[in-house]
């Protein structure tokens, strides 16, 4: 809708994983060498862990991009799948034929014989599973036993899991034990820190077609505030942001701009602390610091401008009066005492 407007032939906010956006930060040029380098290894499992909209989708498109001619890809995109279910996804992904109502045996036998002769024929195999945090225990286990299929040489299959956080927690459980020690690589996918953030942002704007500043600096620092450094979240809110500049007619997309595409996609999420520009300057908790000597500034201001009044100046006579009497009054009662 408003490519034309901005000058763009795509939109750049796309959140499909598109490797031909792909910003390379230092973490994800490590995180794809760890792919890499586990894809040329001698089997065993490869961990892309991240959380939710890190790019880990992404970085093993990118990864497909570069793999070898003689490389066969089995790419498993829902992992919510029986034992029996998961095999025949792999079968179909590598045009295995098996018979109607195939047990585990028959399925696994077809799939030794593929890796067999695609080793004969100096061909690799790798088995990618996205979401892997949602695989069945026992699903996990007939992954680890694919493992075995193996010549004197080499192992015939390569596996991928790509998953958040929770995949880590479950290779853990001592049930699966077998499996975790099996991993040879493994990298953990961190959001965008602020500098990060920018530079992804006008990376995607360049690459779709973009010759200019479209955010100010206050609206970079919102976007990055609000989305926390991830991705997908930036690129939800760099989209609304873009369709709101063009609705209103603007080149040029400010700090209120984004902080109203925030409240349209984050919603509840919104963080309440970065609503105005003021807390980029005066954080809340550099401000309680201050609020001791804020209050004695006050009242030594009210005190100075009742003295100039003269009120001030009469209550303290009218207590120094008091202060004499009372003093006289105690020298009083103490001869007293002594006599």
């Amino acid at each position: 809708m408003y490519q034309d407007f901005f000058g763009l032939h795509e939109k750049p906010f796309s959140i499909a994983p598109d490797p031909r956006y792909l910003y390379m930060t230092e973490q994800h040029r490590e995180a794809l060498a760890h792919l890499l380098f586990g894809v040329g290894d001698e089997g065993g499992f490869i961990l892309l862990t991240g959380e939710v909209g890190t790019g880990k989708t992404t970085i093993c498109r990118s990864l497909l991009d570069r793999l070898p001619e003689n490389t066969d890809v089995a790419f498993i995109v829902n992992p919510r799948l029986s034992v029996n279910e998961l095999l025949q996804s792999i079968c179909d992904d590598l045009s295995i034929s098996y018979p109607n109502n195939s047990t585990i045996k028959d399925l696994v036998d077809g799939l030794n014989q593929f890796l067999l002769n695609a080793y004969a024929s100096g061909r690799n195999t790798i088995l990618i599973i996205d979401e892997a945090q949602n695989l069945a225990n026992e699903v996990l286990e007939q992954l680890r036993l694919l493992t075995n299929l193996e010549t004197n040489e080499k192992k015939l299959l390569q596996l991928i899991l790509l998953g958040q956080p929770e995949l880590n927690d479950k290779l853990e459980q001592k049930n699966l034990r077998q499996l975790a020690q099996r991993v040879t690589a493994r990298f953990h996918l961190m959001p965008l820190n602020e500098s990060e953030t920018i530079a992804y942002i006008q990376h995607r704007l360049h690459v779709a077609g973009y010759r200019g500043e479209l955010f100010s600096k206050s609206a970079f620092k919102c976007v990055h505030t609000q989305s926390a450094g991830v991705p997908r979240l930036v690129n939800v809110i760099c989209d609304r942001a873009m369709l709101g500049a063009y609705a209103q007619g603007q080149l040029l997309i400010e700090f209120p701009m984004v902080l109203e595409a925030c409240k349209e996609v984050l919603g509840a999420s919104l963080r309440k602390k970065s609503s105005t520009p003021f807390s980029r300057f005066f954080p809340a908790e550099q401000i309680v610091r201050f609020v001791p000597l804020v209050f004695s500034i006050i009242v030594l201001l009210g005190a100075i401008l009742l003295f100039q009044q003269g009120v001030l100046k009469e209550v303290l006579q009218i207590f120094s009066r008091d202060a004499a009497n009372v003093v006289a009054s105690l020298f009083s009662l103490k001869l007293m005492l002594v006599g």
